[in-house]
C-alpha cells in the first residue's frame, strides 16, 4: 500500500466544499466553518474527527490504520495511520471528518 502523505491529505480535503487550509497547533491543518476536520500530527499521522463511538469500533477492528492517545480520548477525534492506509479509506475518512463540522449548507452542496 502506499504511504499517504500531507499532499494527498491536501488534494482529498481541498475537494470538499468550504474547506480551508491552514494551521492547527503549529501543523498543517483544515478547517471548515472556522472548525477543524483534519491535521497533521507532528509524528506524521493525521488526527481527524470521528463519531466516539465509530471511533472505538474503528480503532479496535482496524488497530493498524487508527488509533487514540490518552490526550484525544475524551474529544471527538482519532488519529490515522498514513503510512497504513489507502487513497480511497483516507478520502472516505476526511469526508467522514468534514461532515462532522461542515453544516448542513456544506453537506448538501456536496451531496447534490
Amino acid at each position: 500500500m502506499a504511504k499517504q502523505g500531507w499532499d494527498v491529505v491536501r488534494a482529498l480535503a481541498a475537494s470538499l466544499p468550504g474547506a480551508e487550509e491552514g494551521t492547527s497547533y503549529r501543523t498543517p491543518a483544515f478547517k471548515v466553518r472556522g472548525k477543524l476536520f483534519a491535521r497533521l500530527h507532528p509524528e506524521g499521522d493525521l488526527v481527524v474527527r470521528v463519531d466516539p463511538d465509530d471511533r472505538d469500533l474503528l480503532c479496535e477492528g482496524e488497530p493498524e490504520r487508527f488509533y487514540t492517545t490518552d490526550h484525544y480520548r475524551g474529544y471527538d477525534m482519532m488519529l490515522v495511520r498514513l503510512d497504513a492506509i489507502s487513497r480511497k479509506r483516507l478520502a472516505e475518512v476526511l469526508e467522514a471528518s468534514w461532515r462532522r463540522v461542515a453544516g448542513k449548507r456544506r453537506i448538501a452542496e456536496r451531496d447534490g
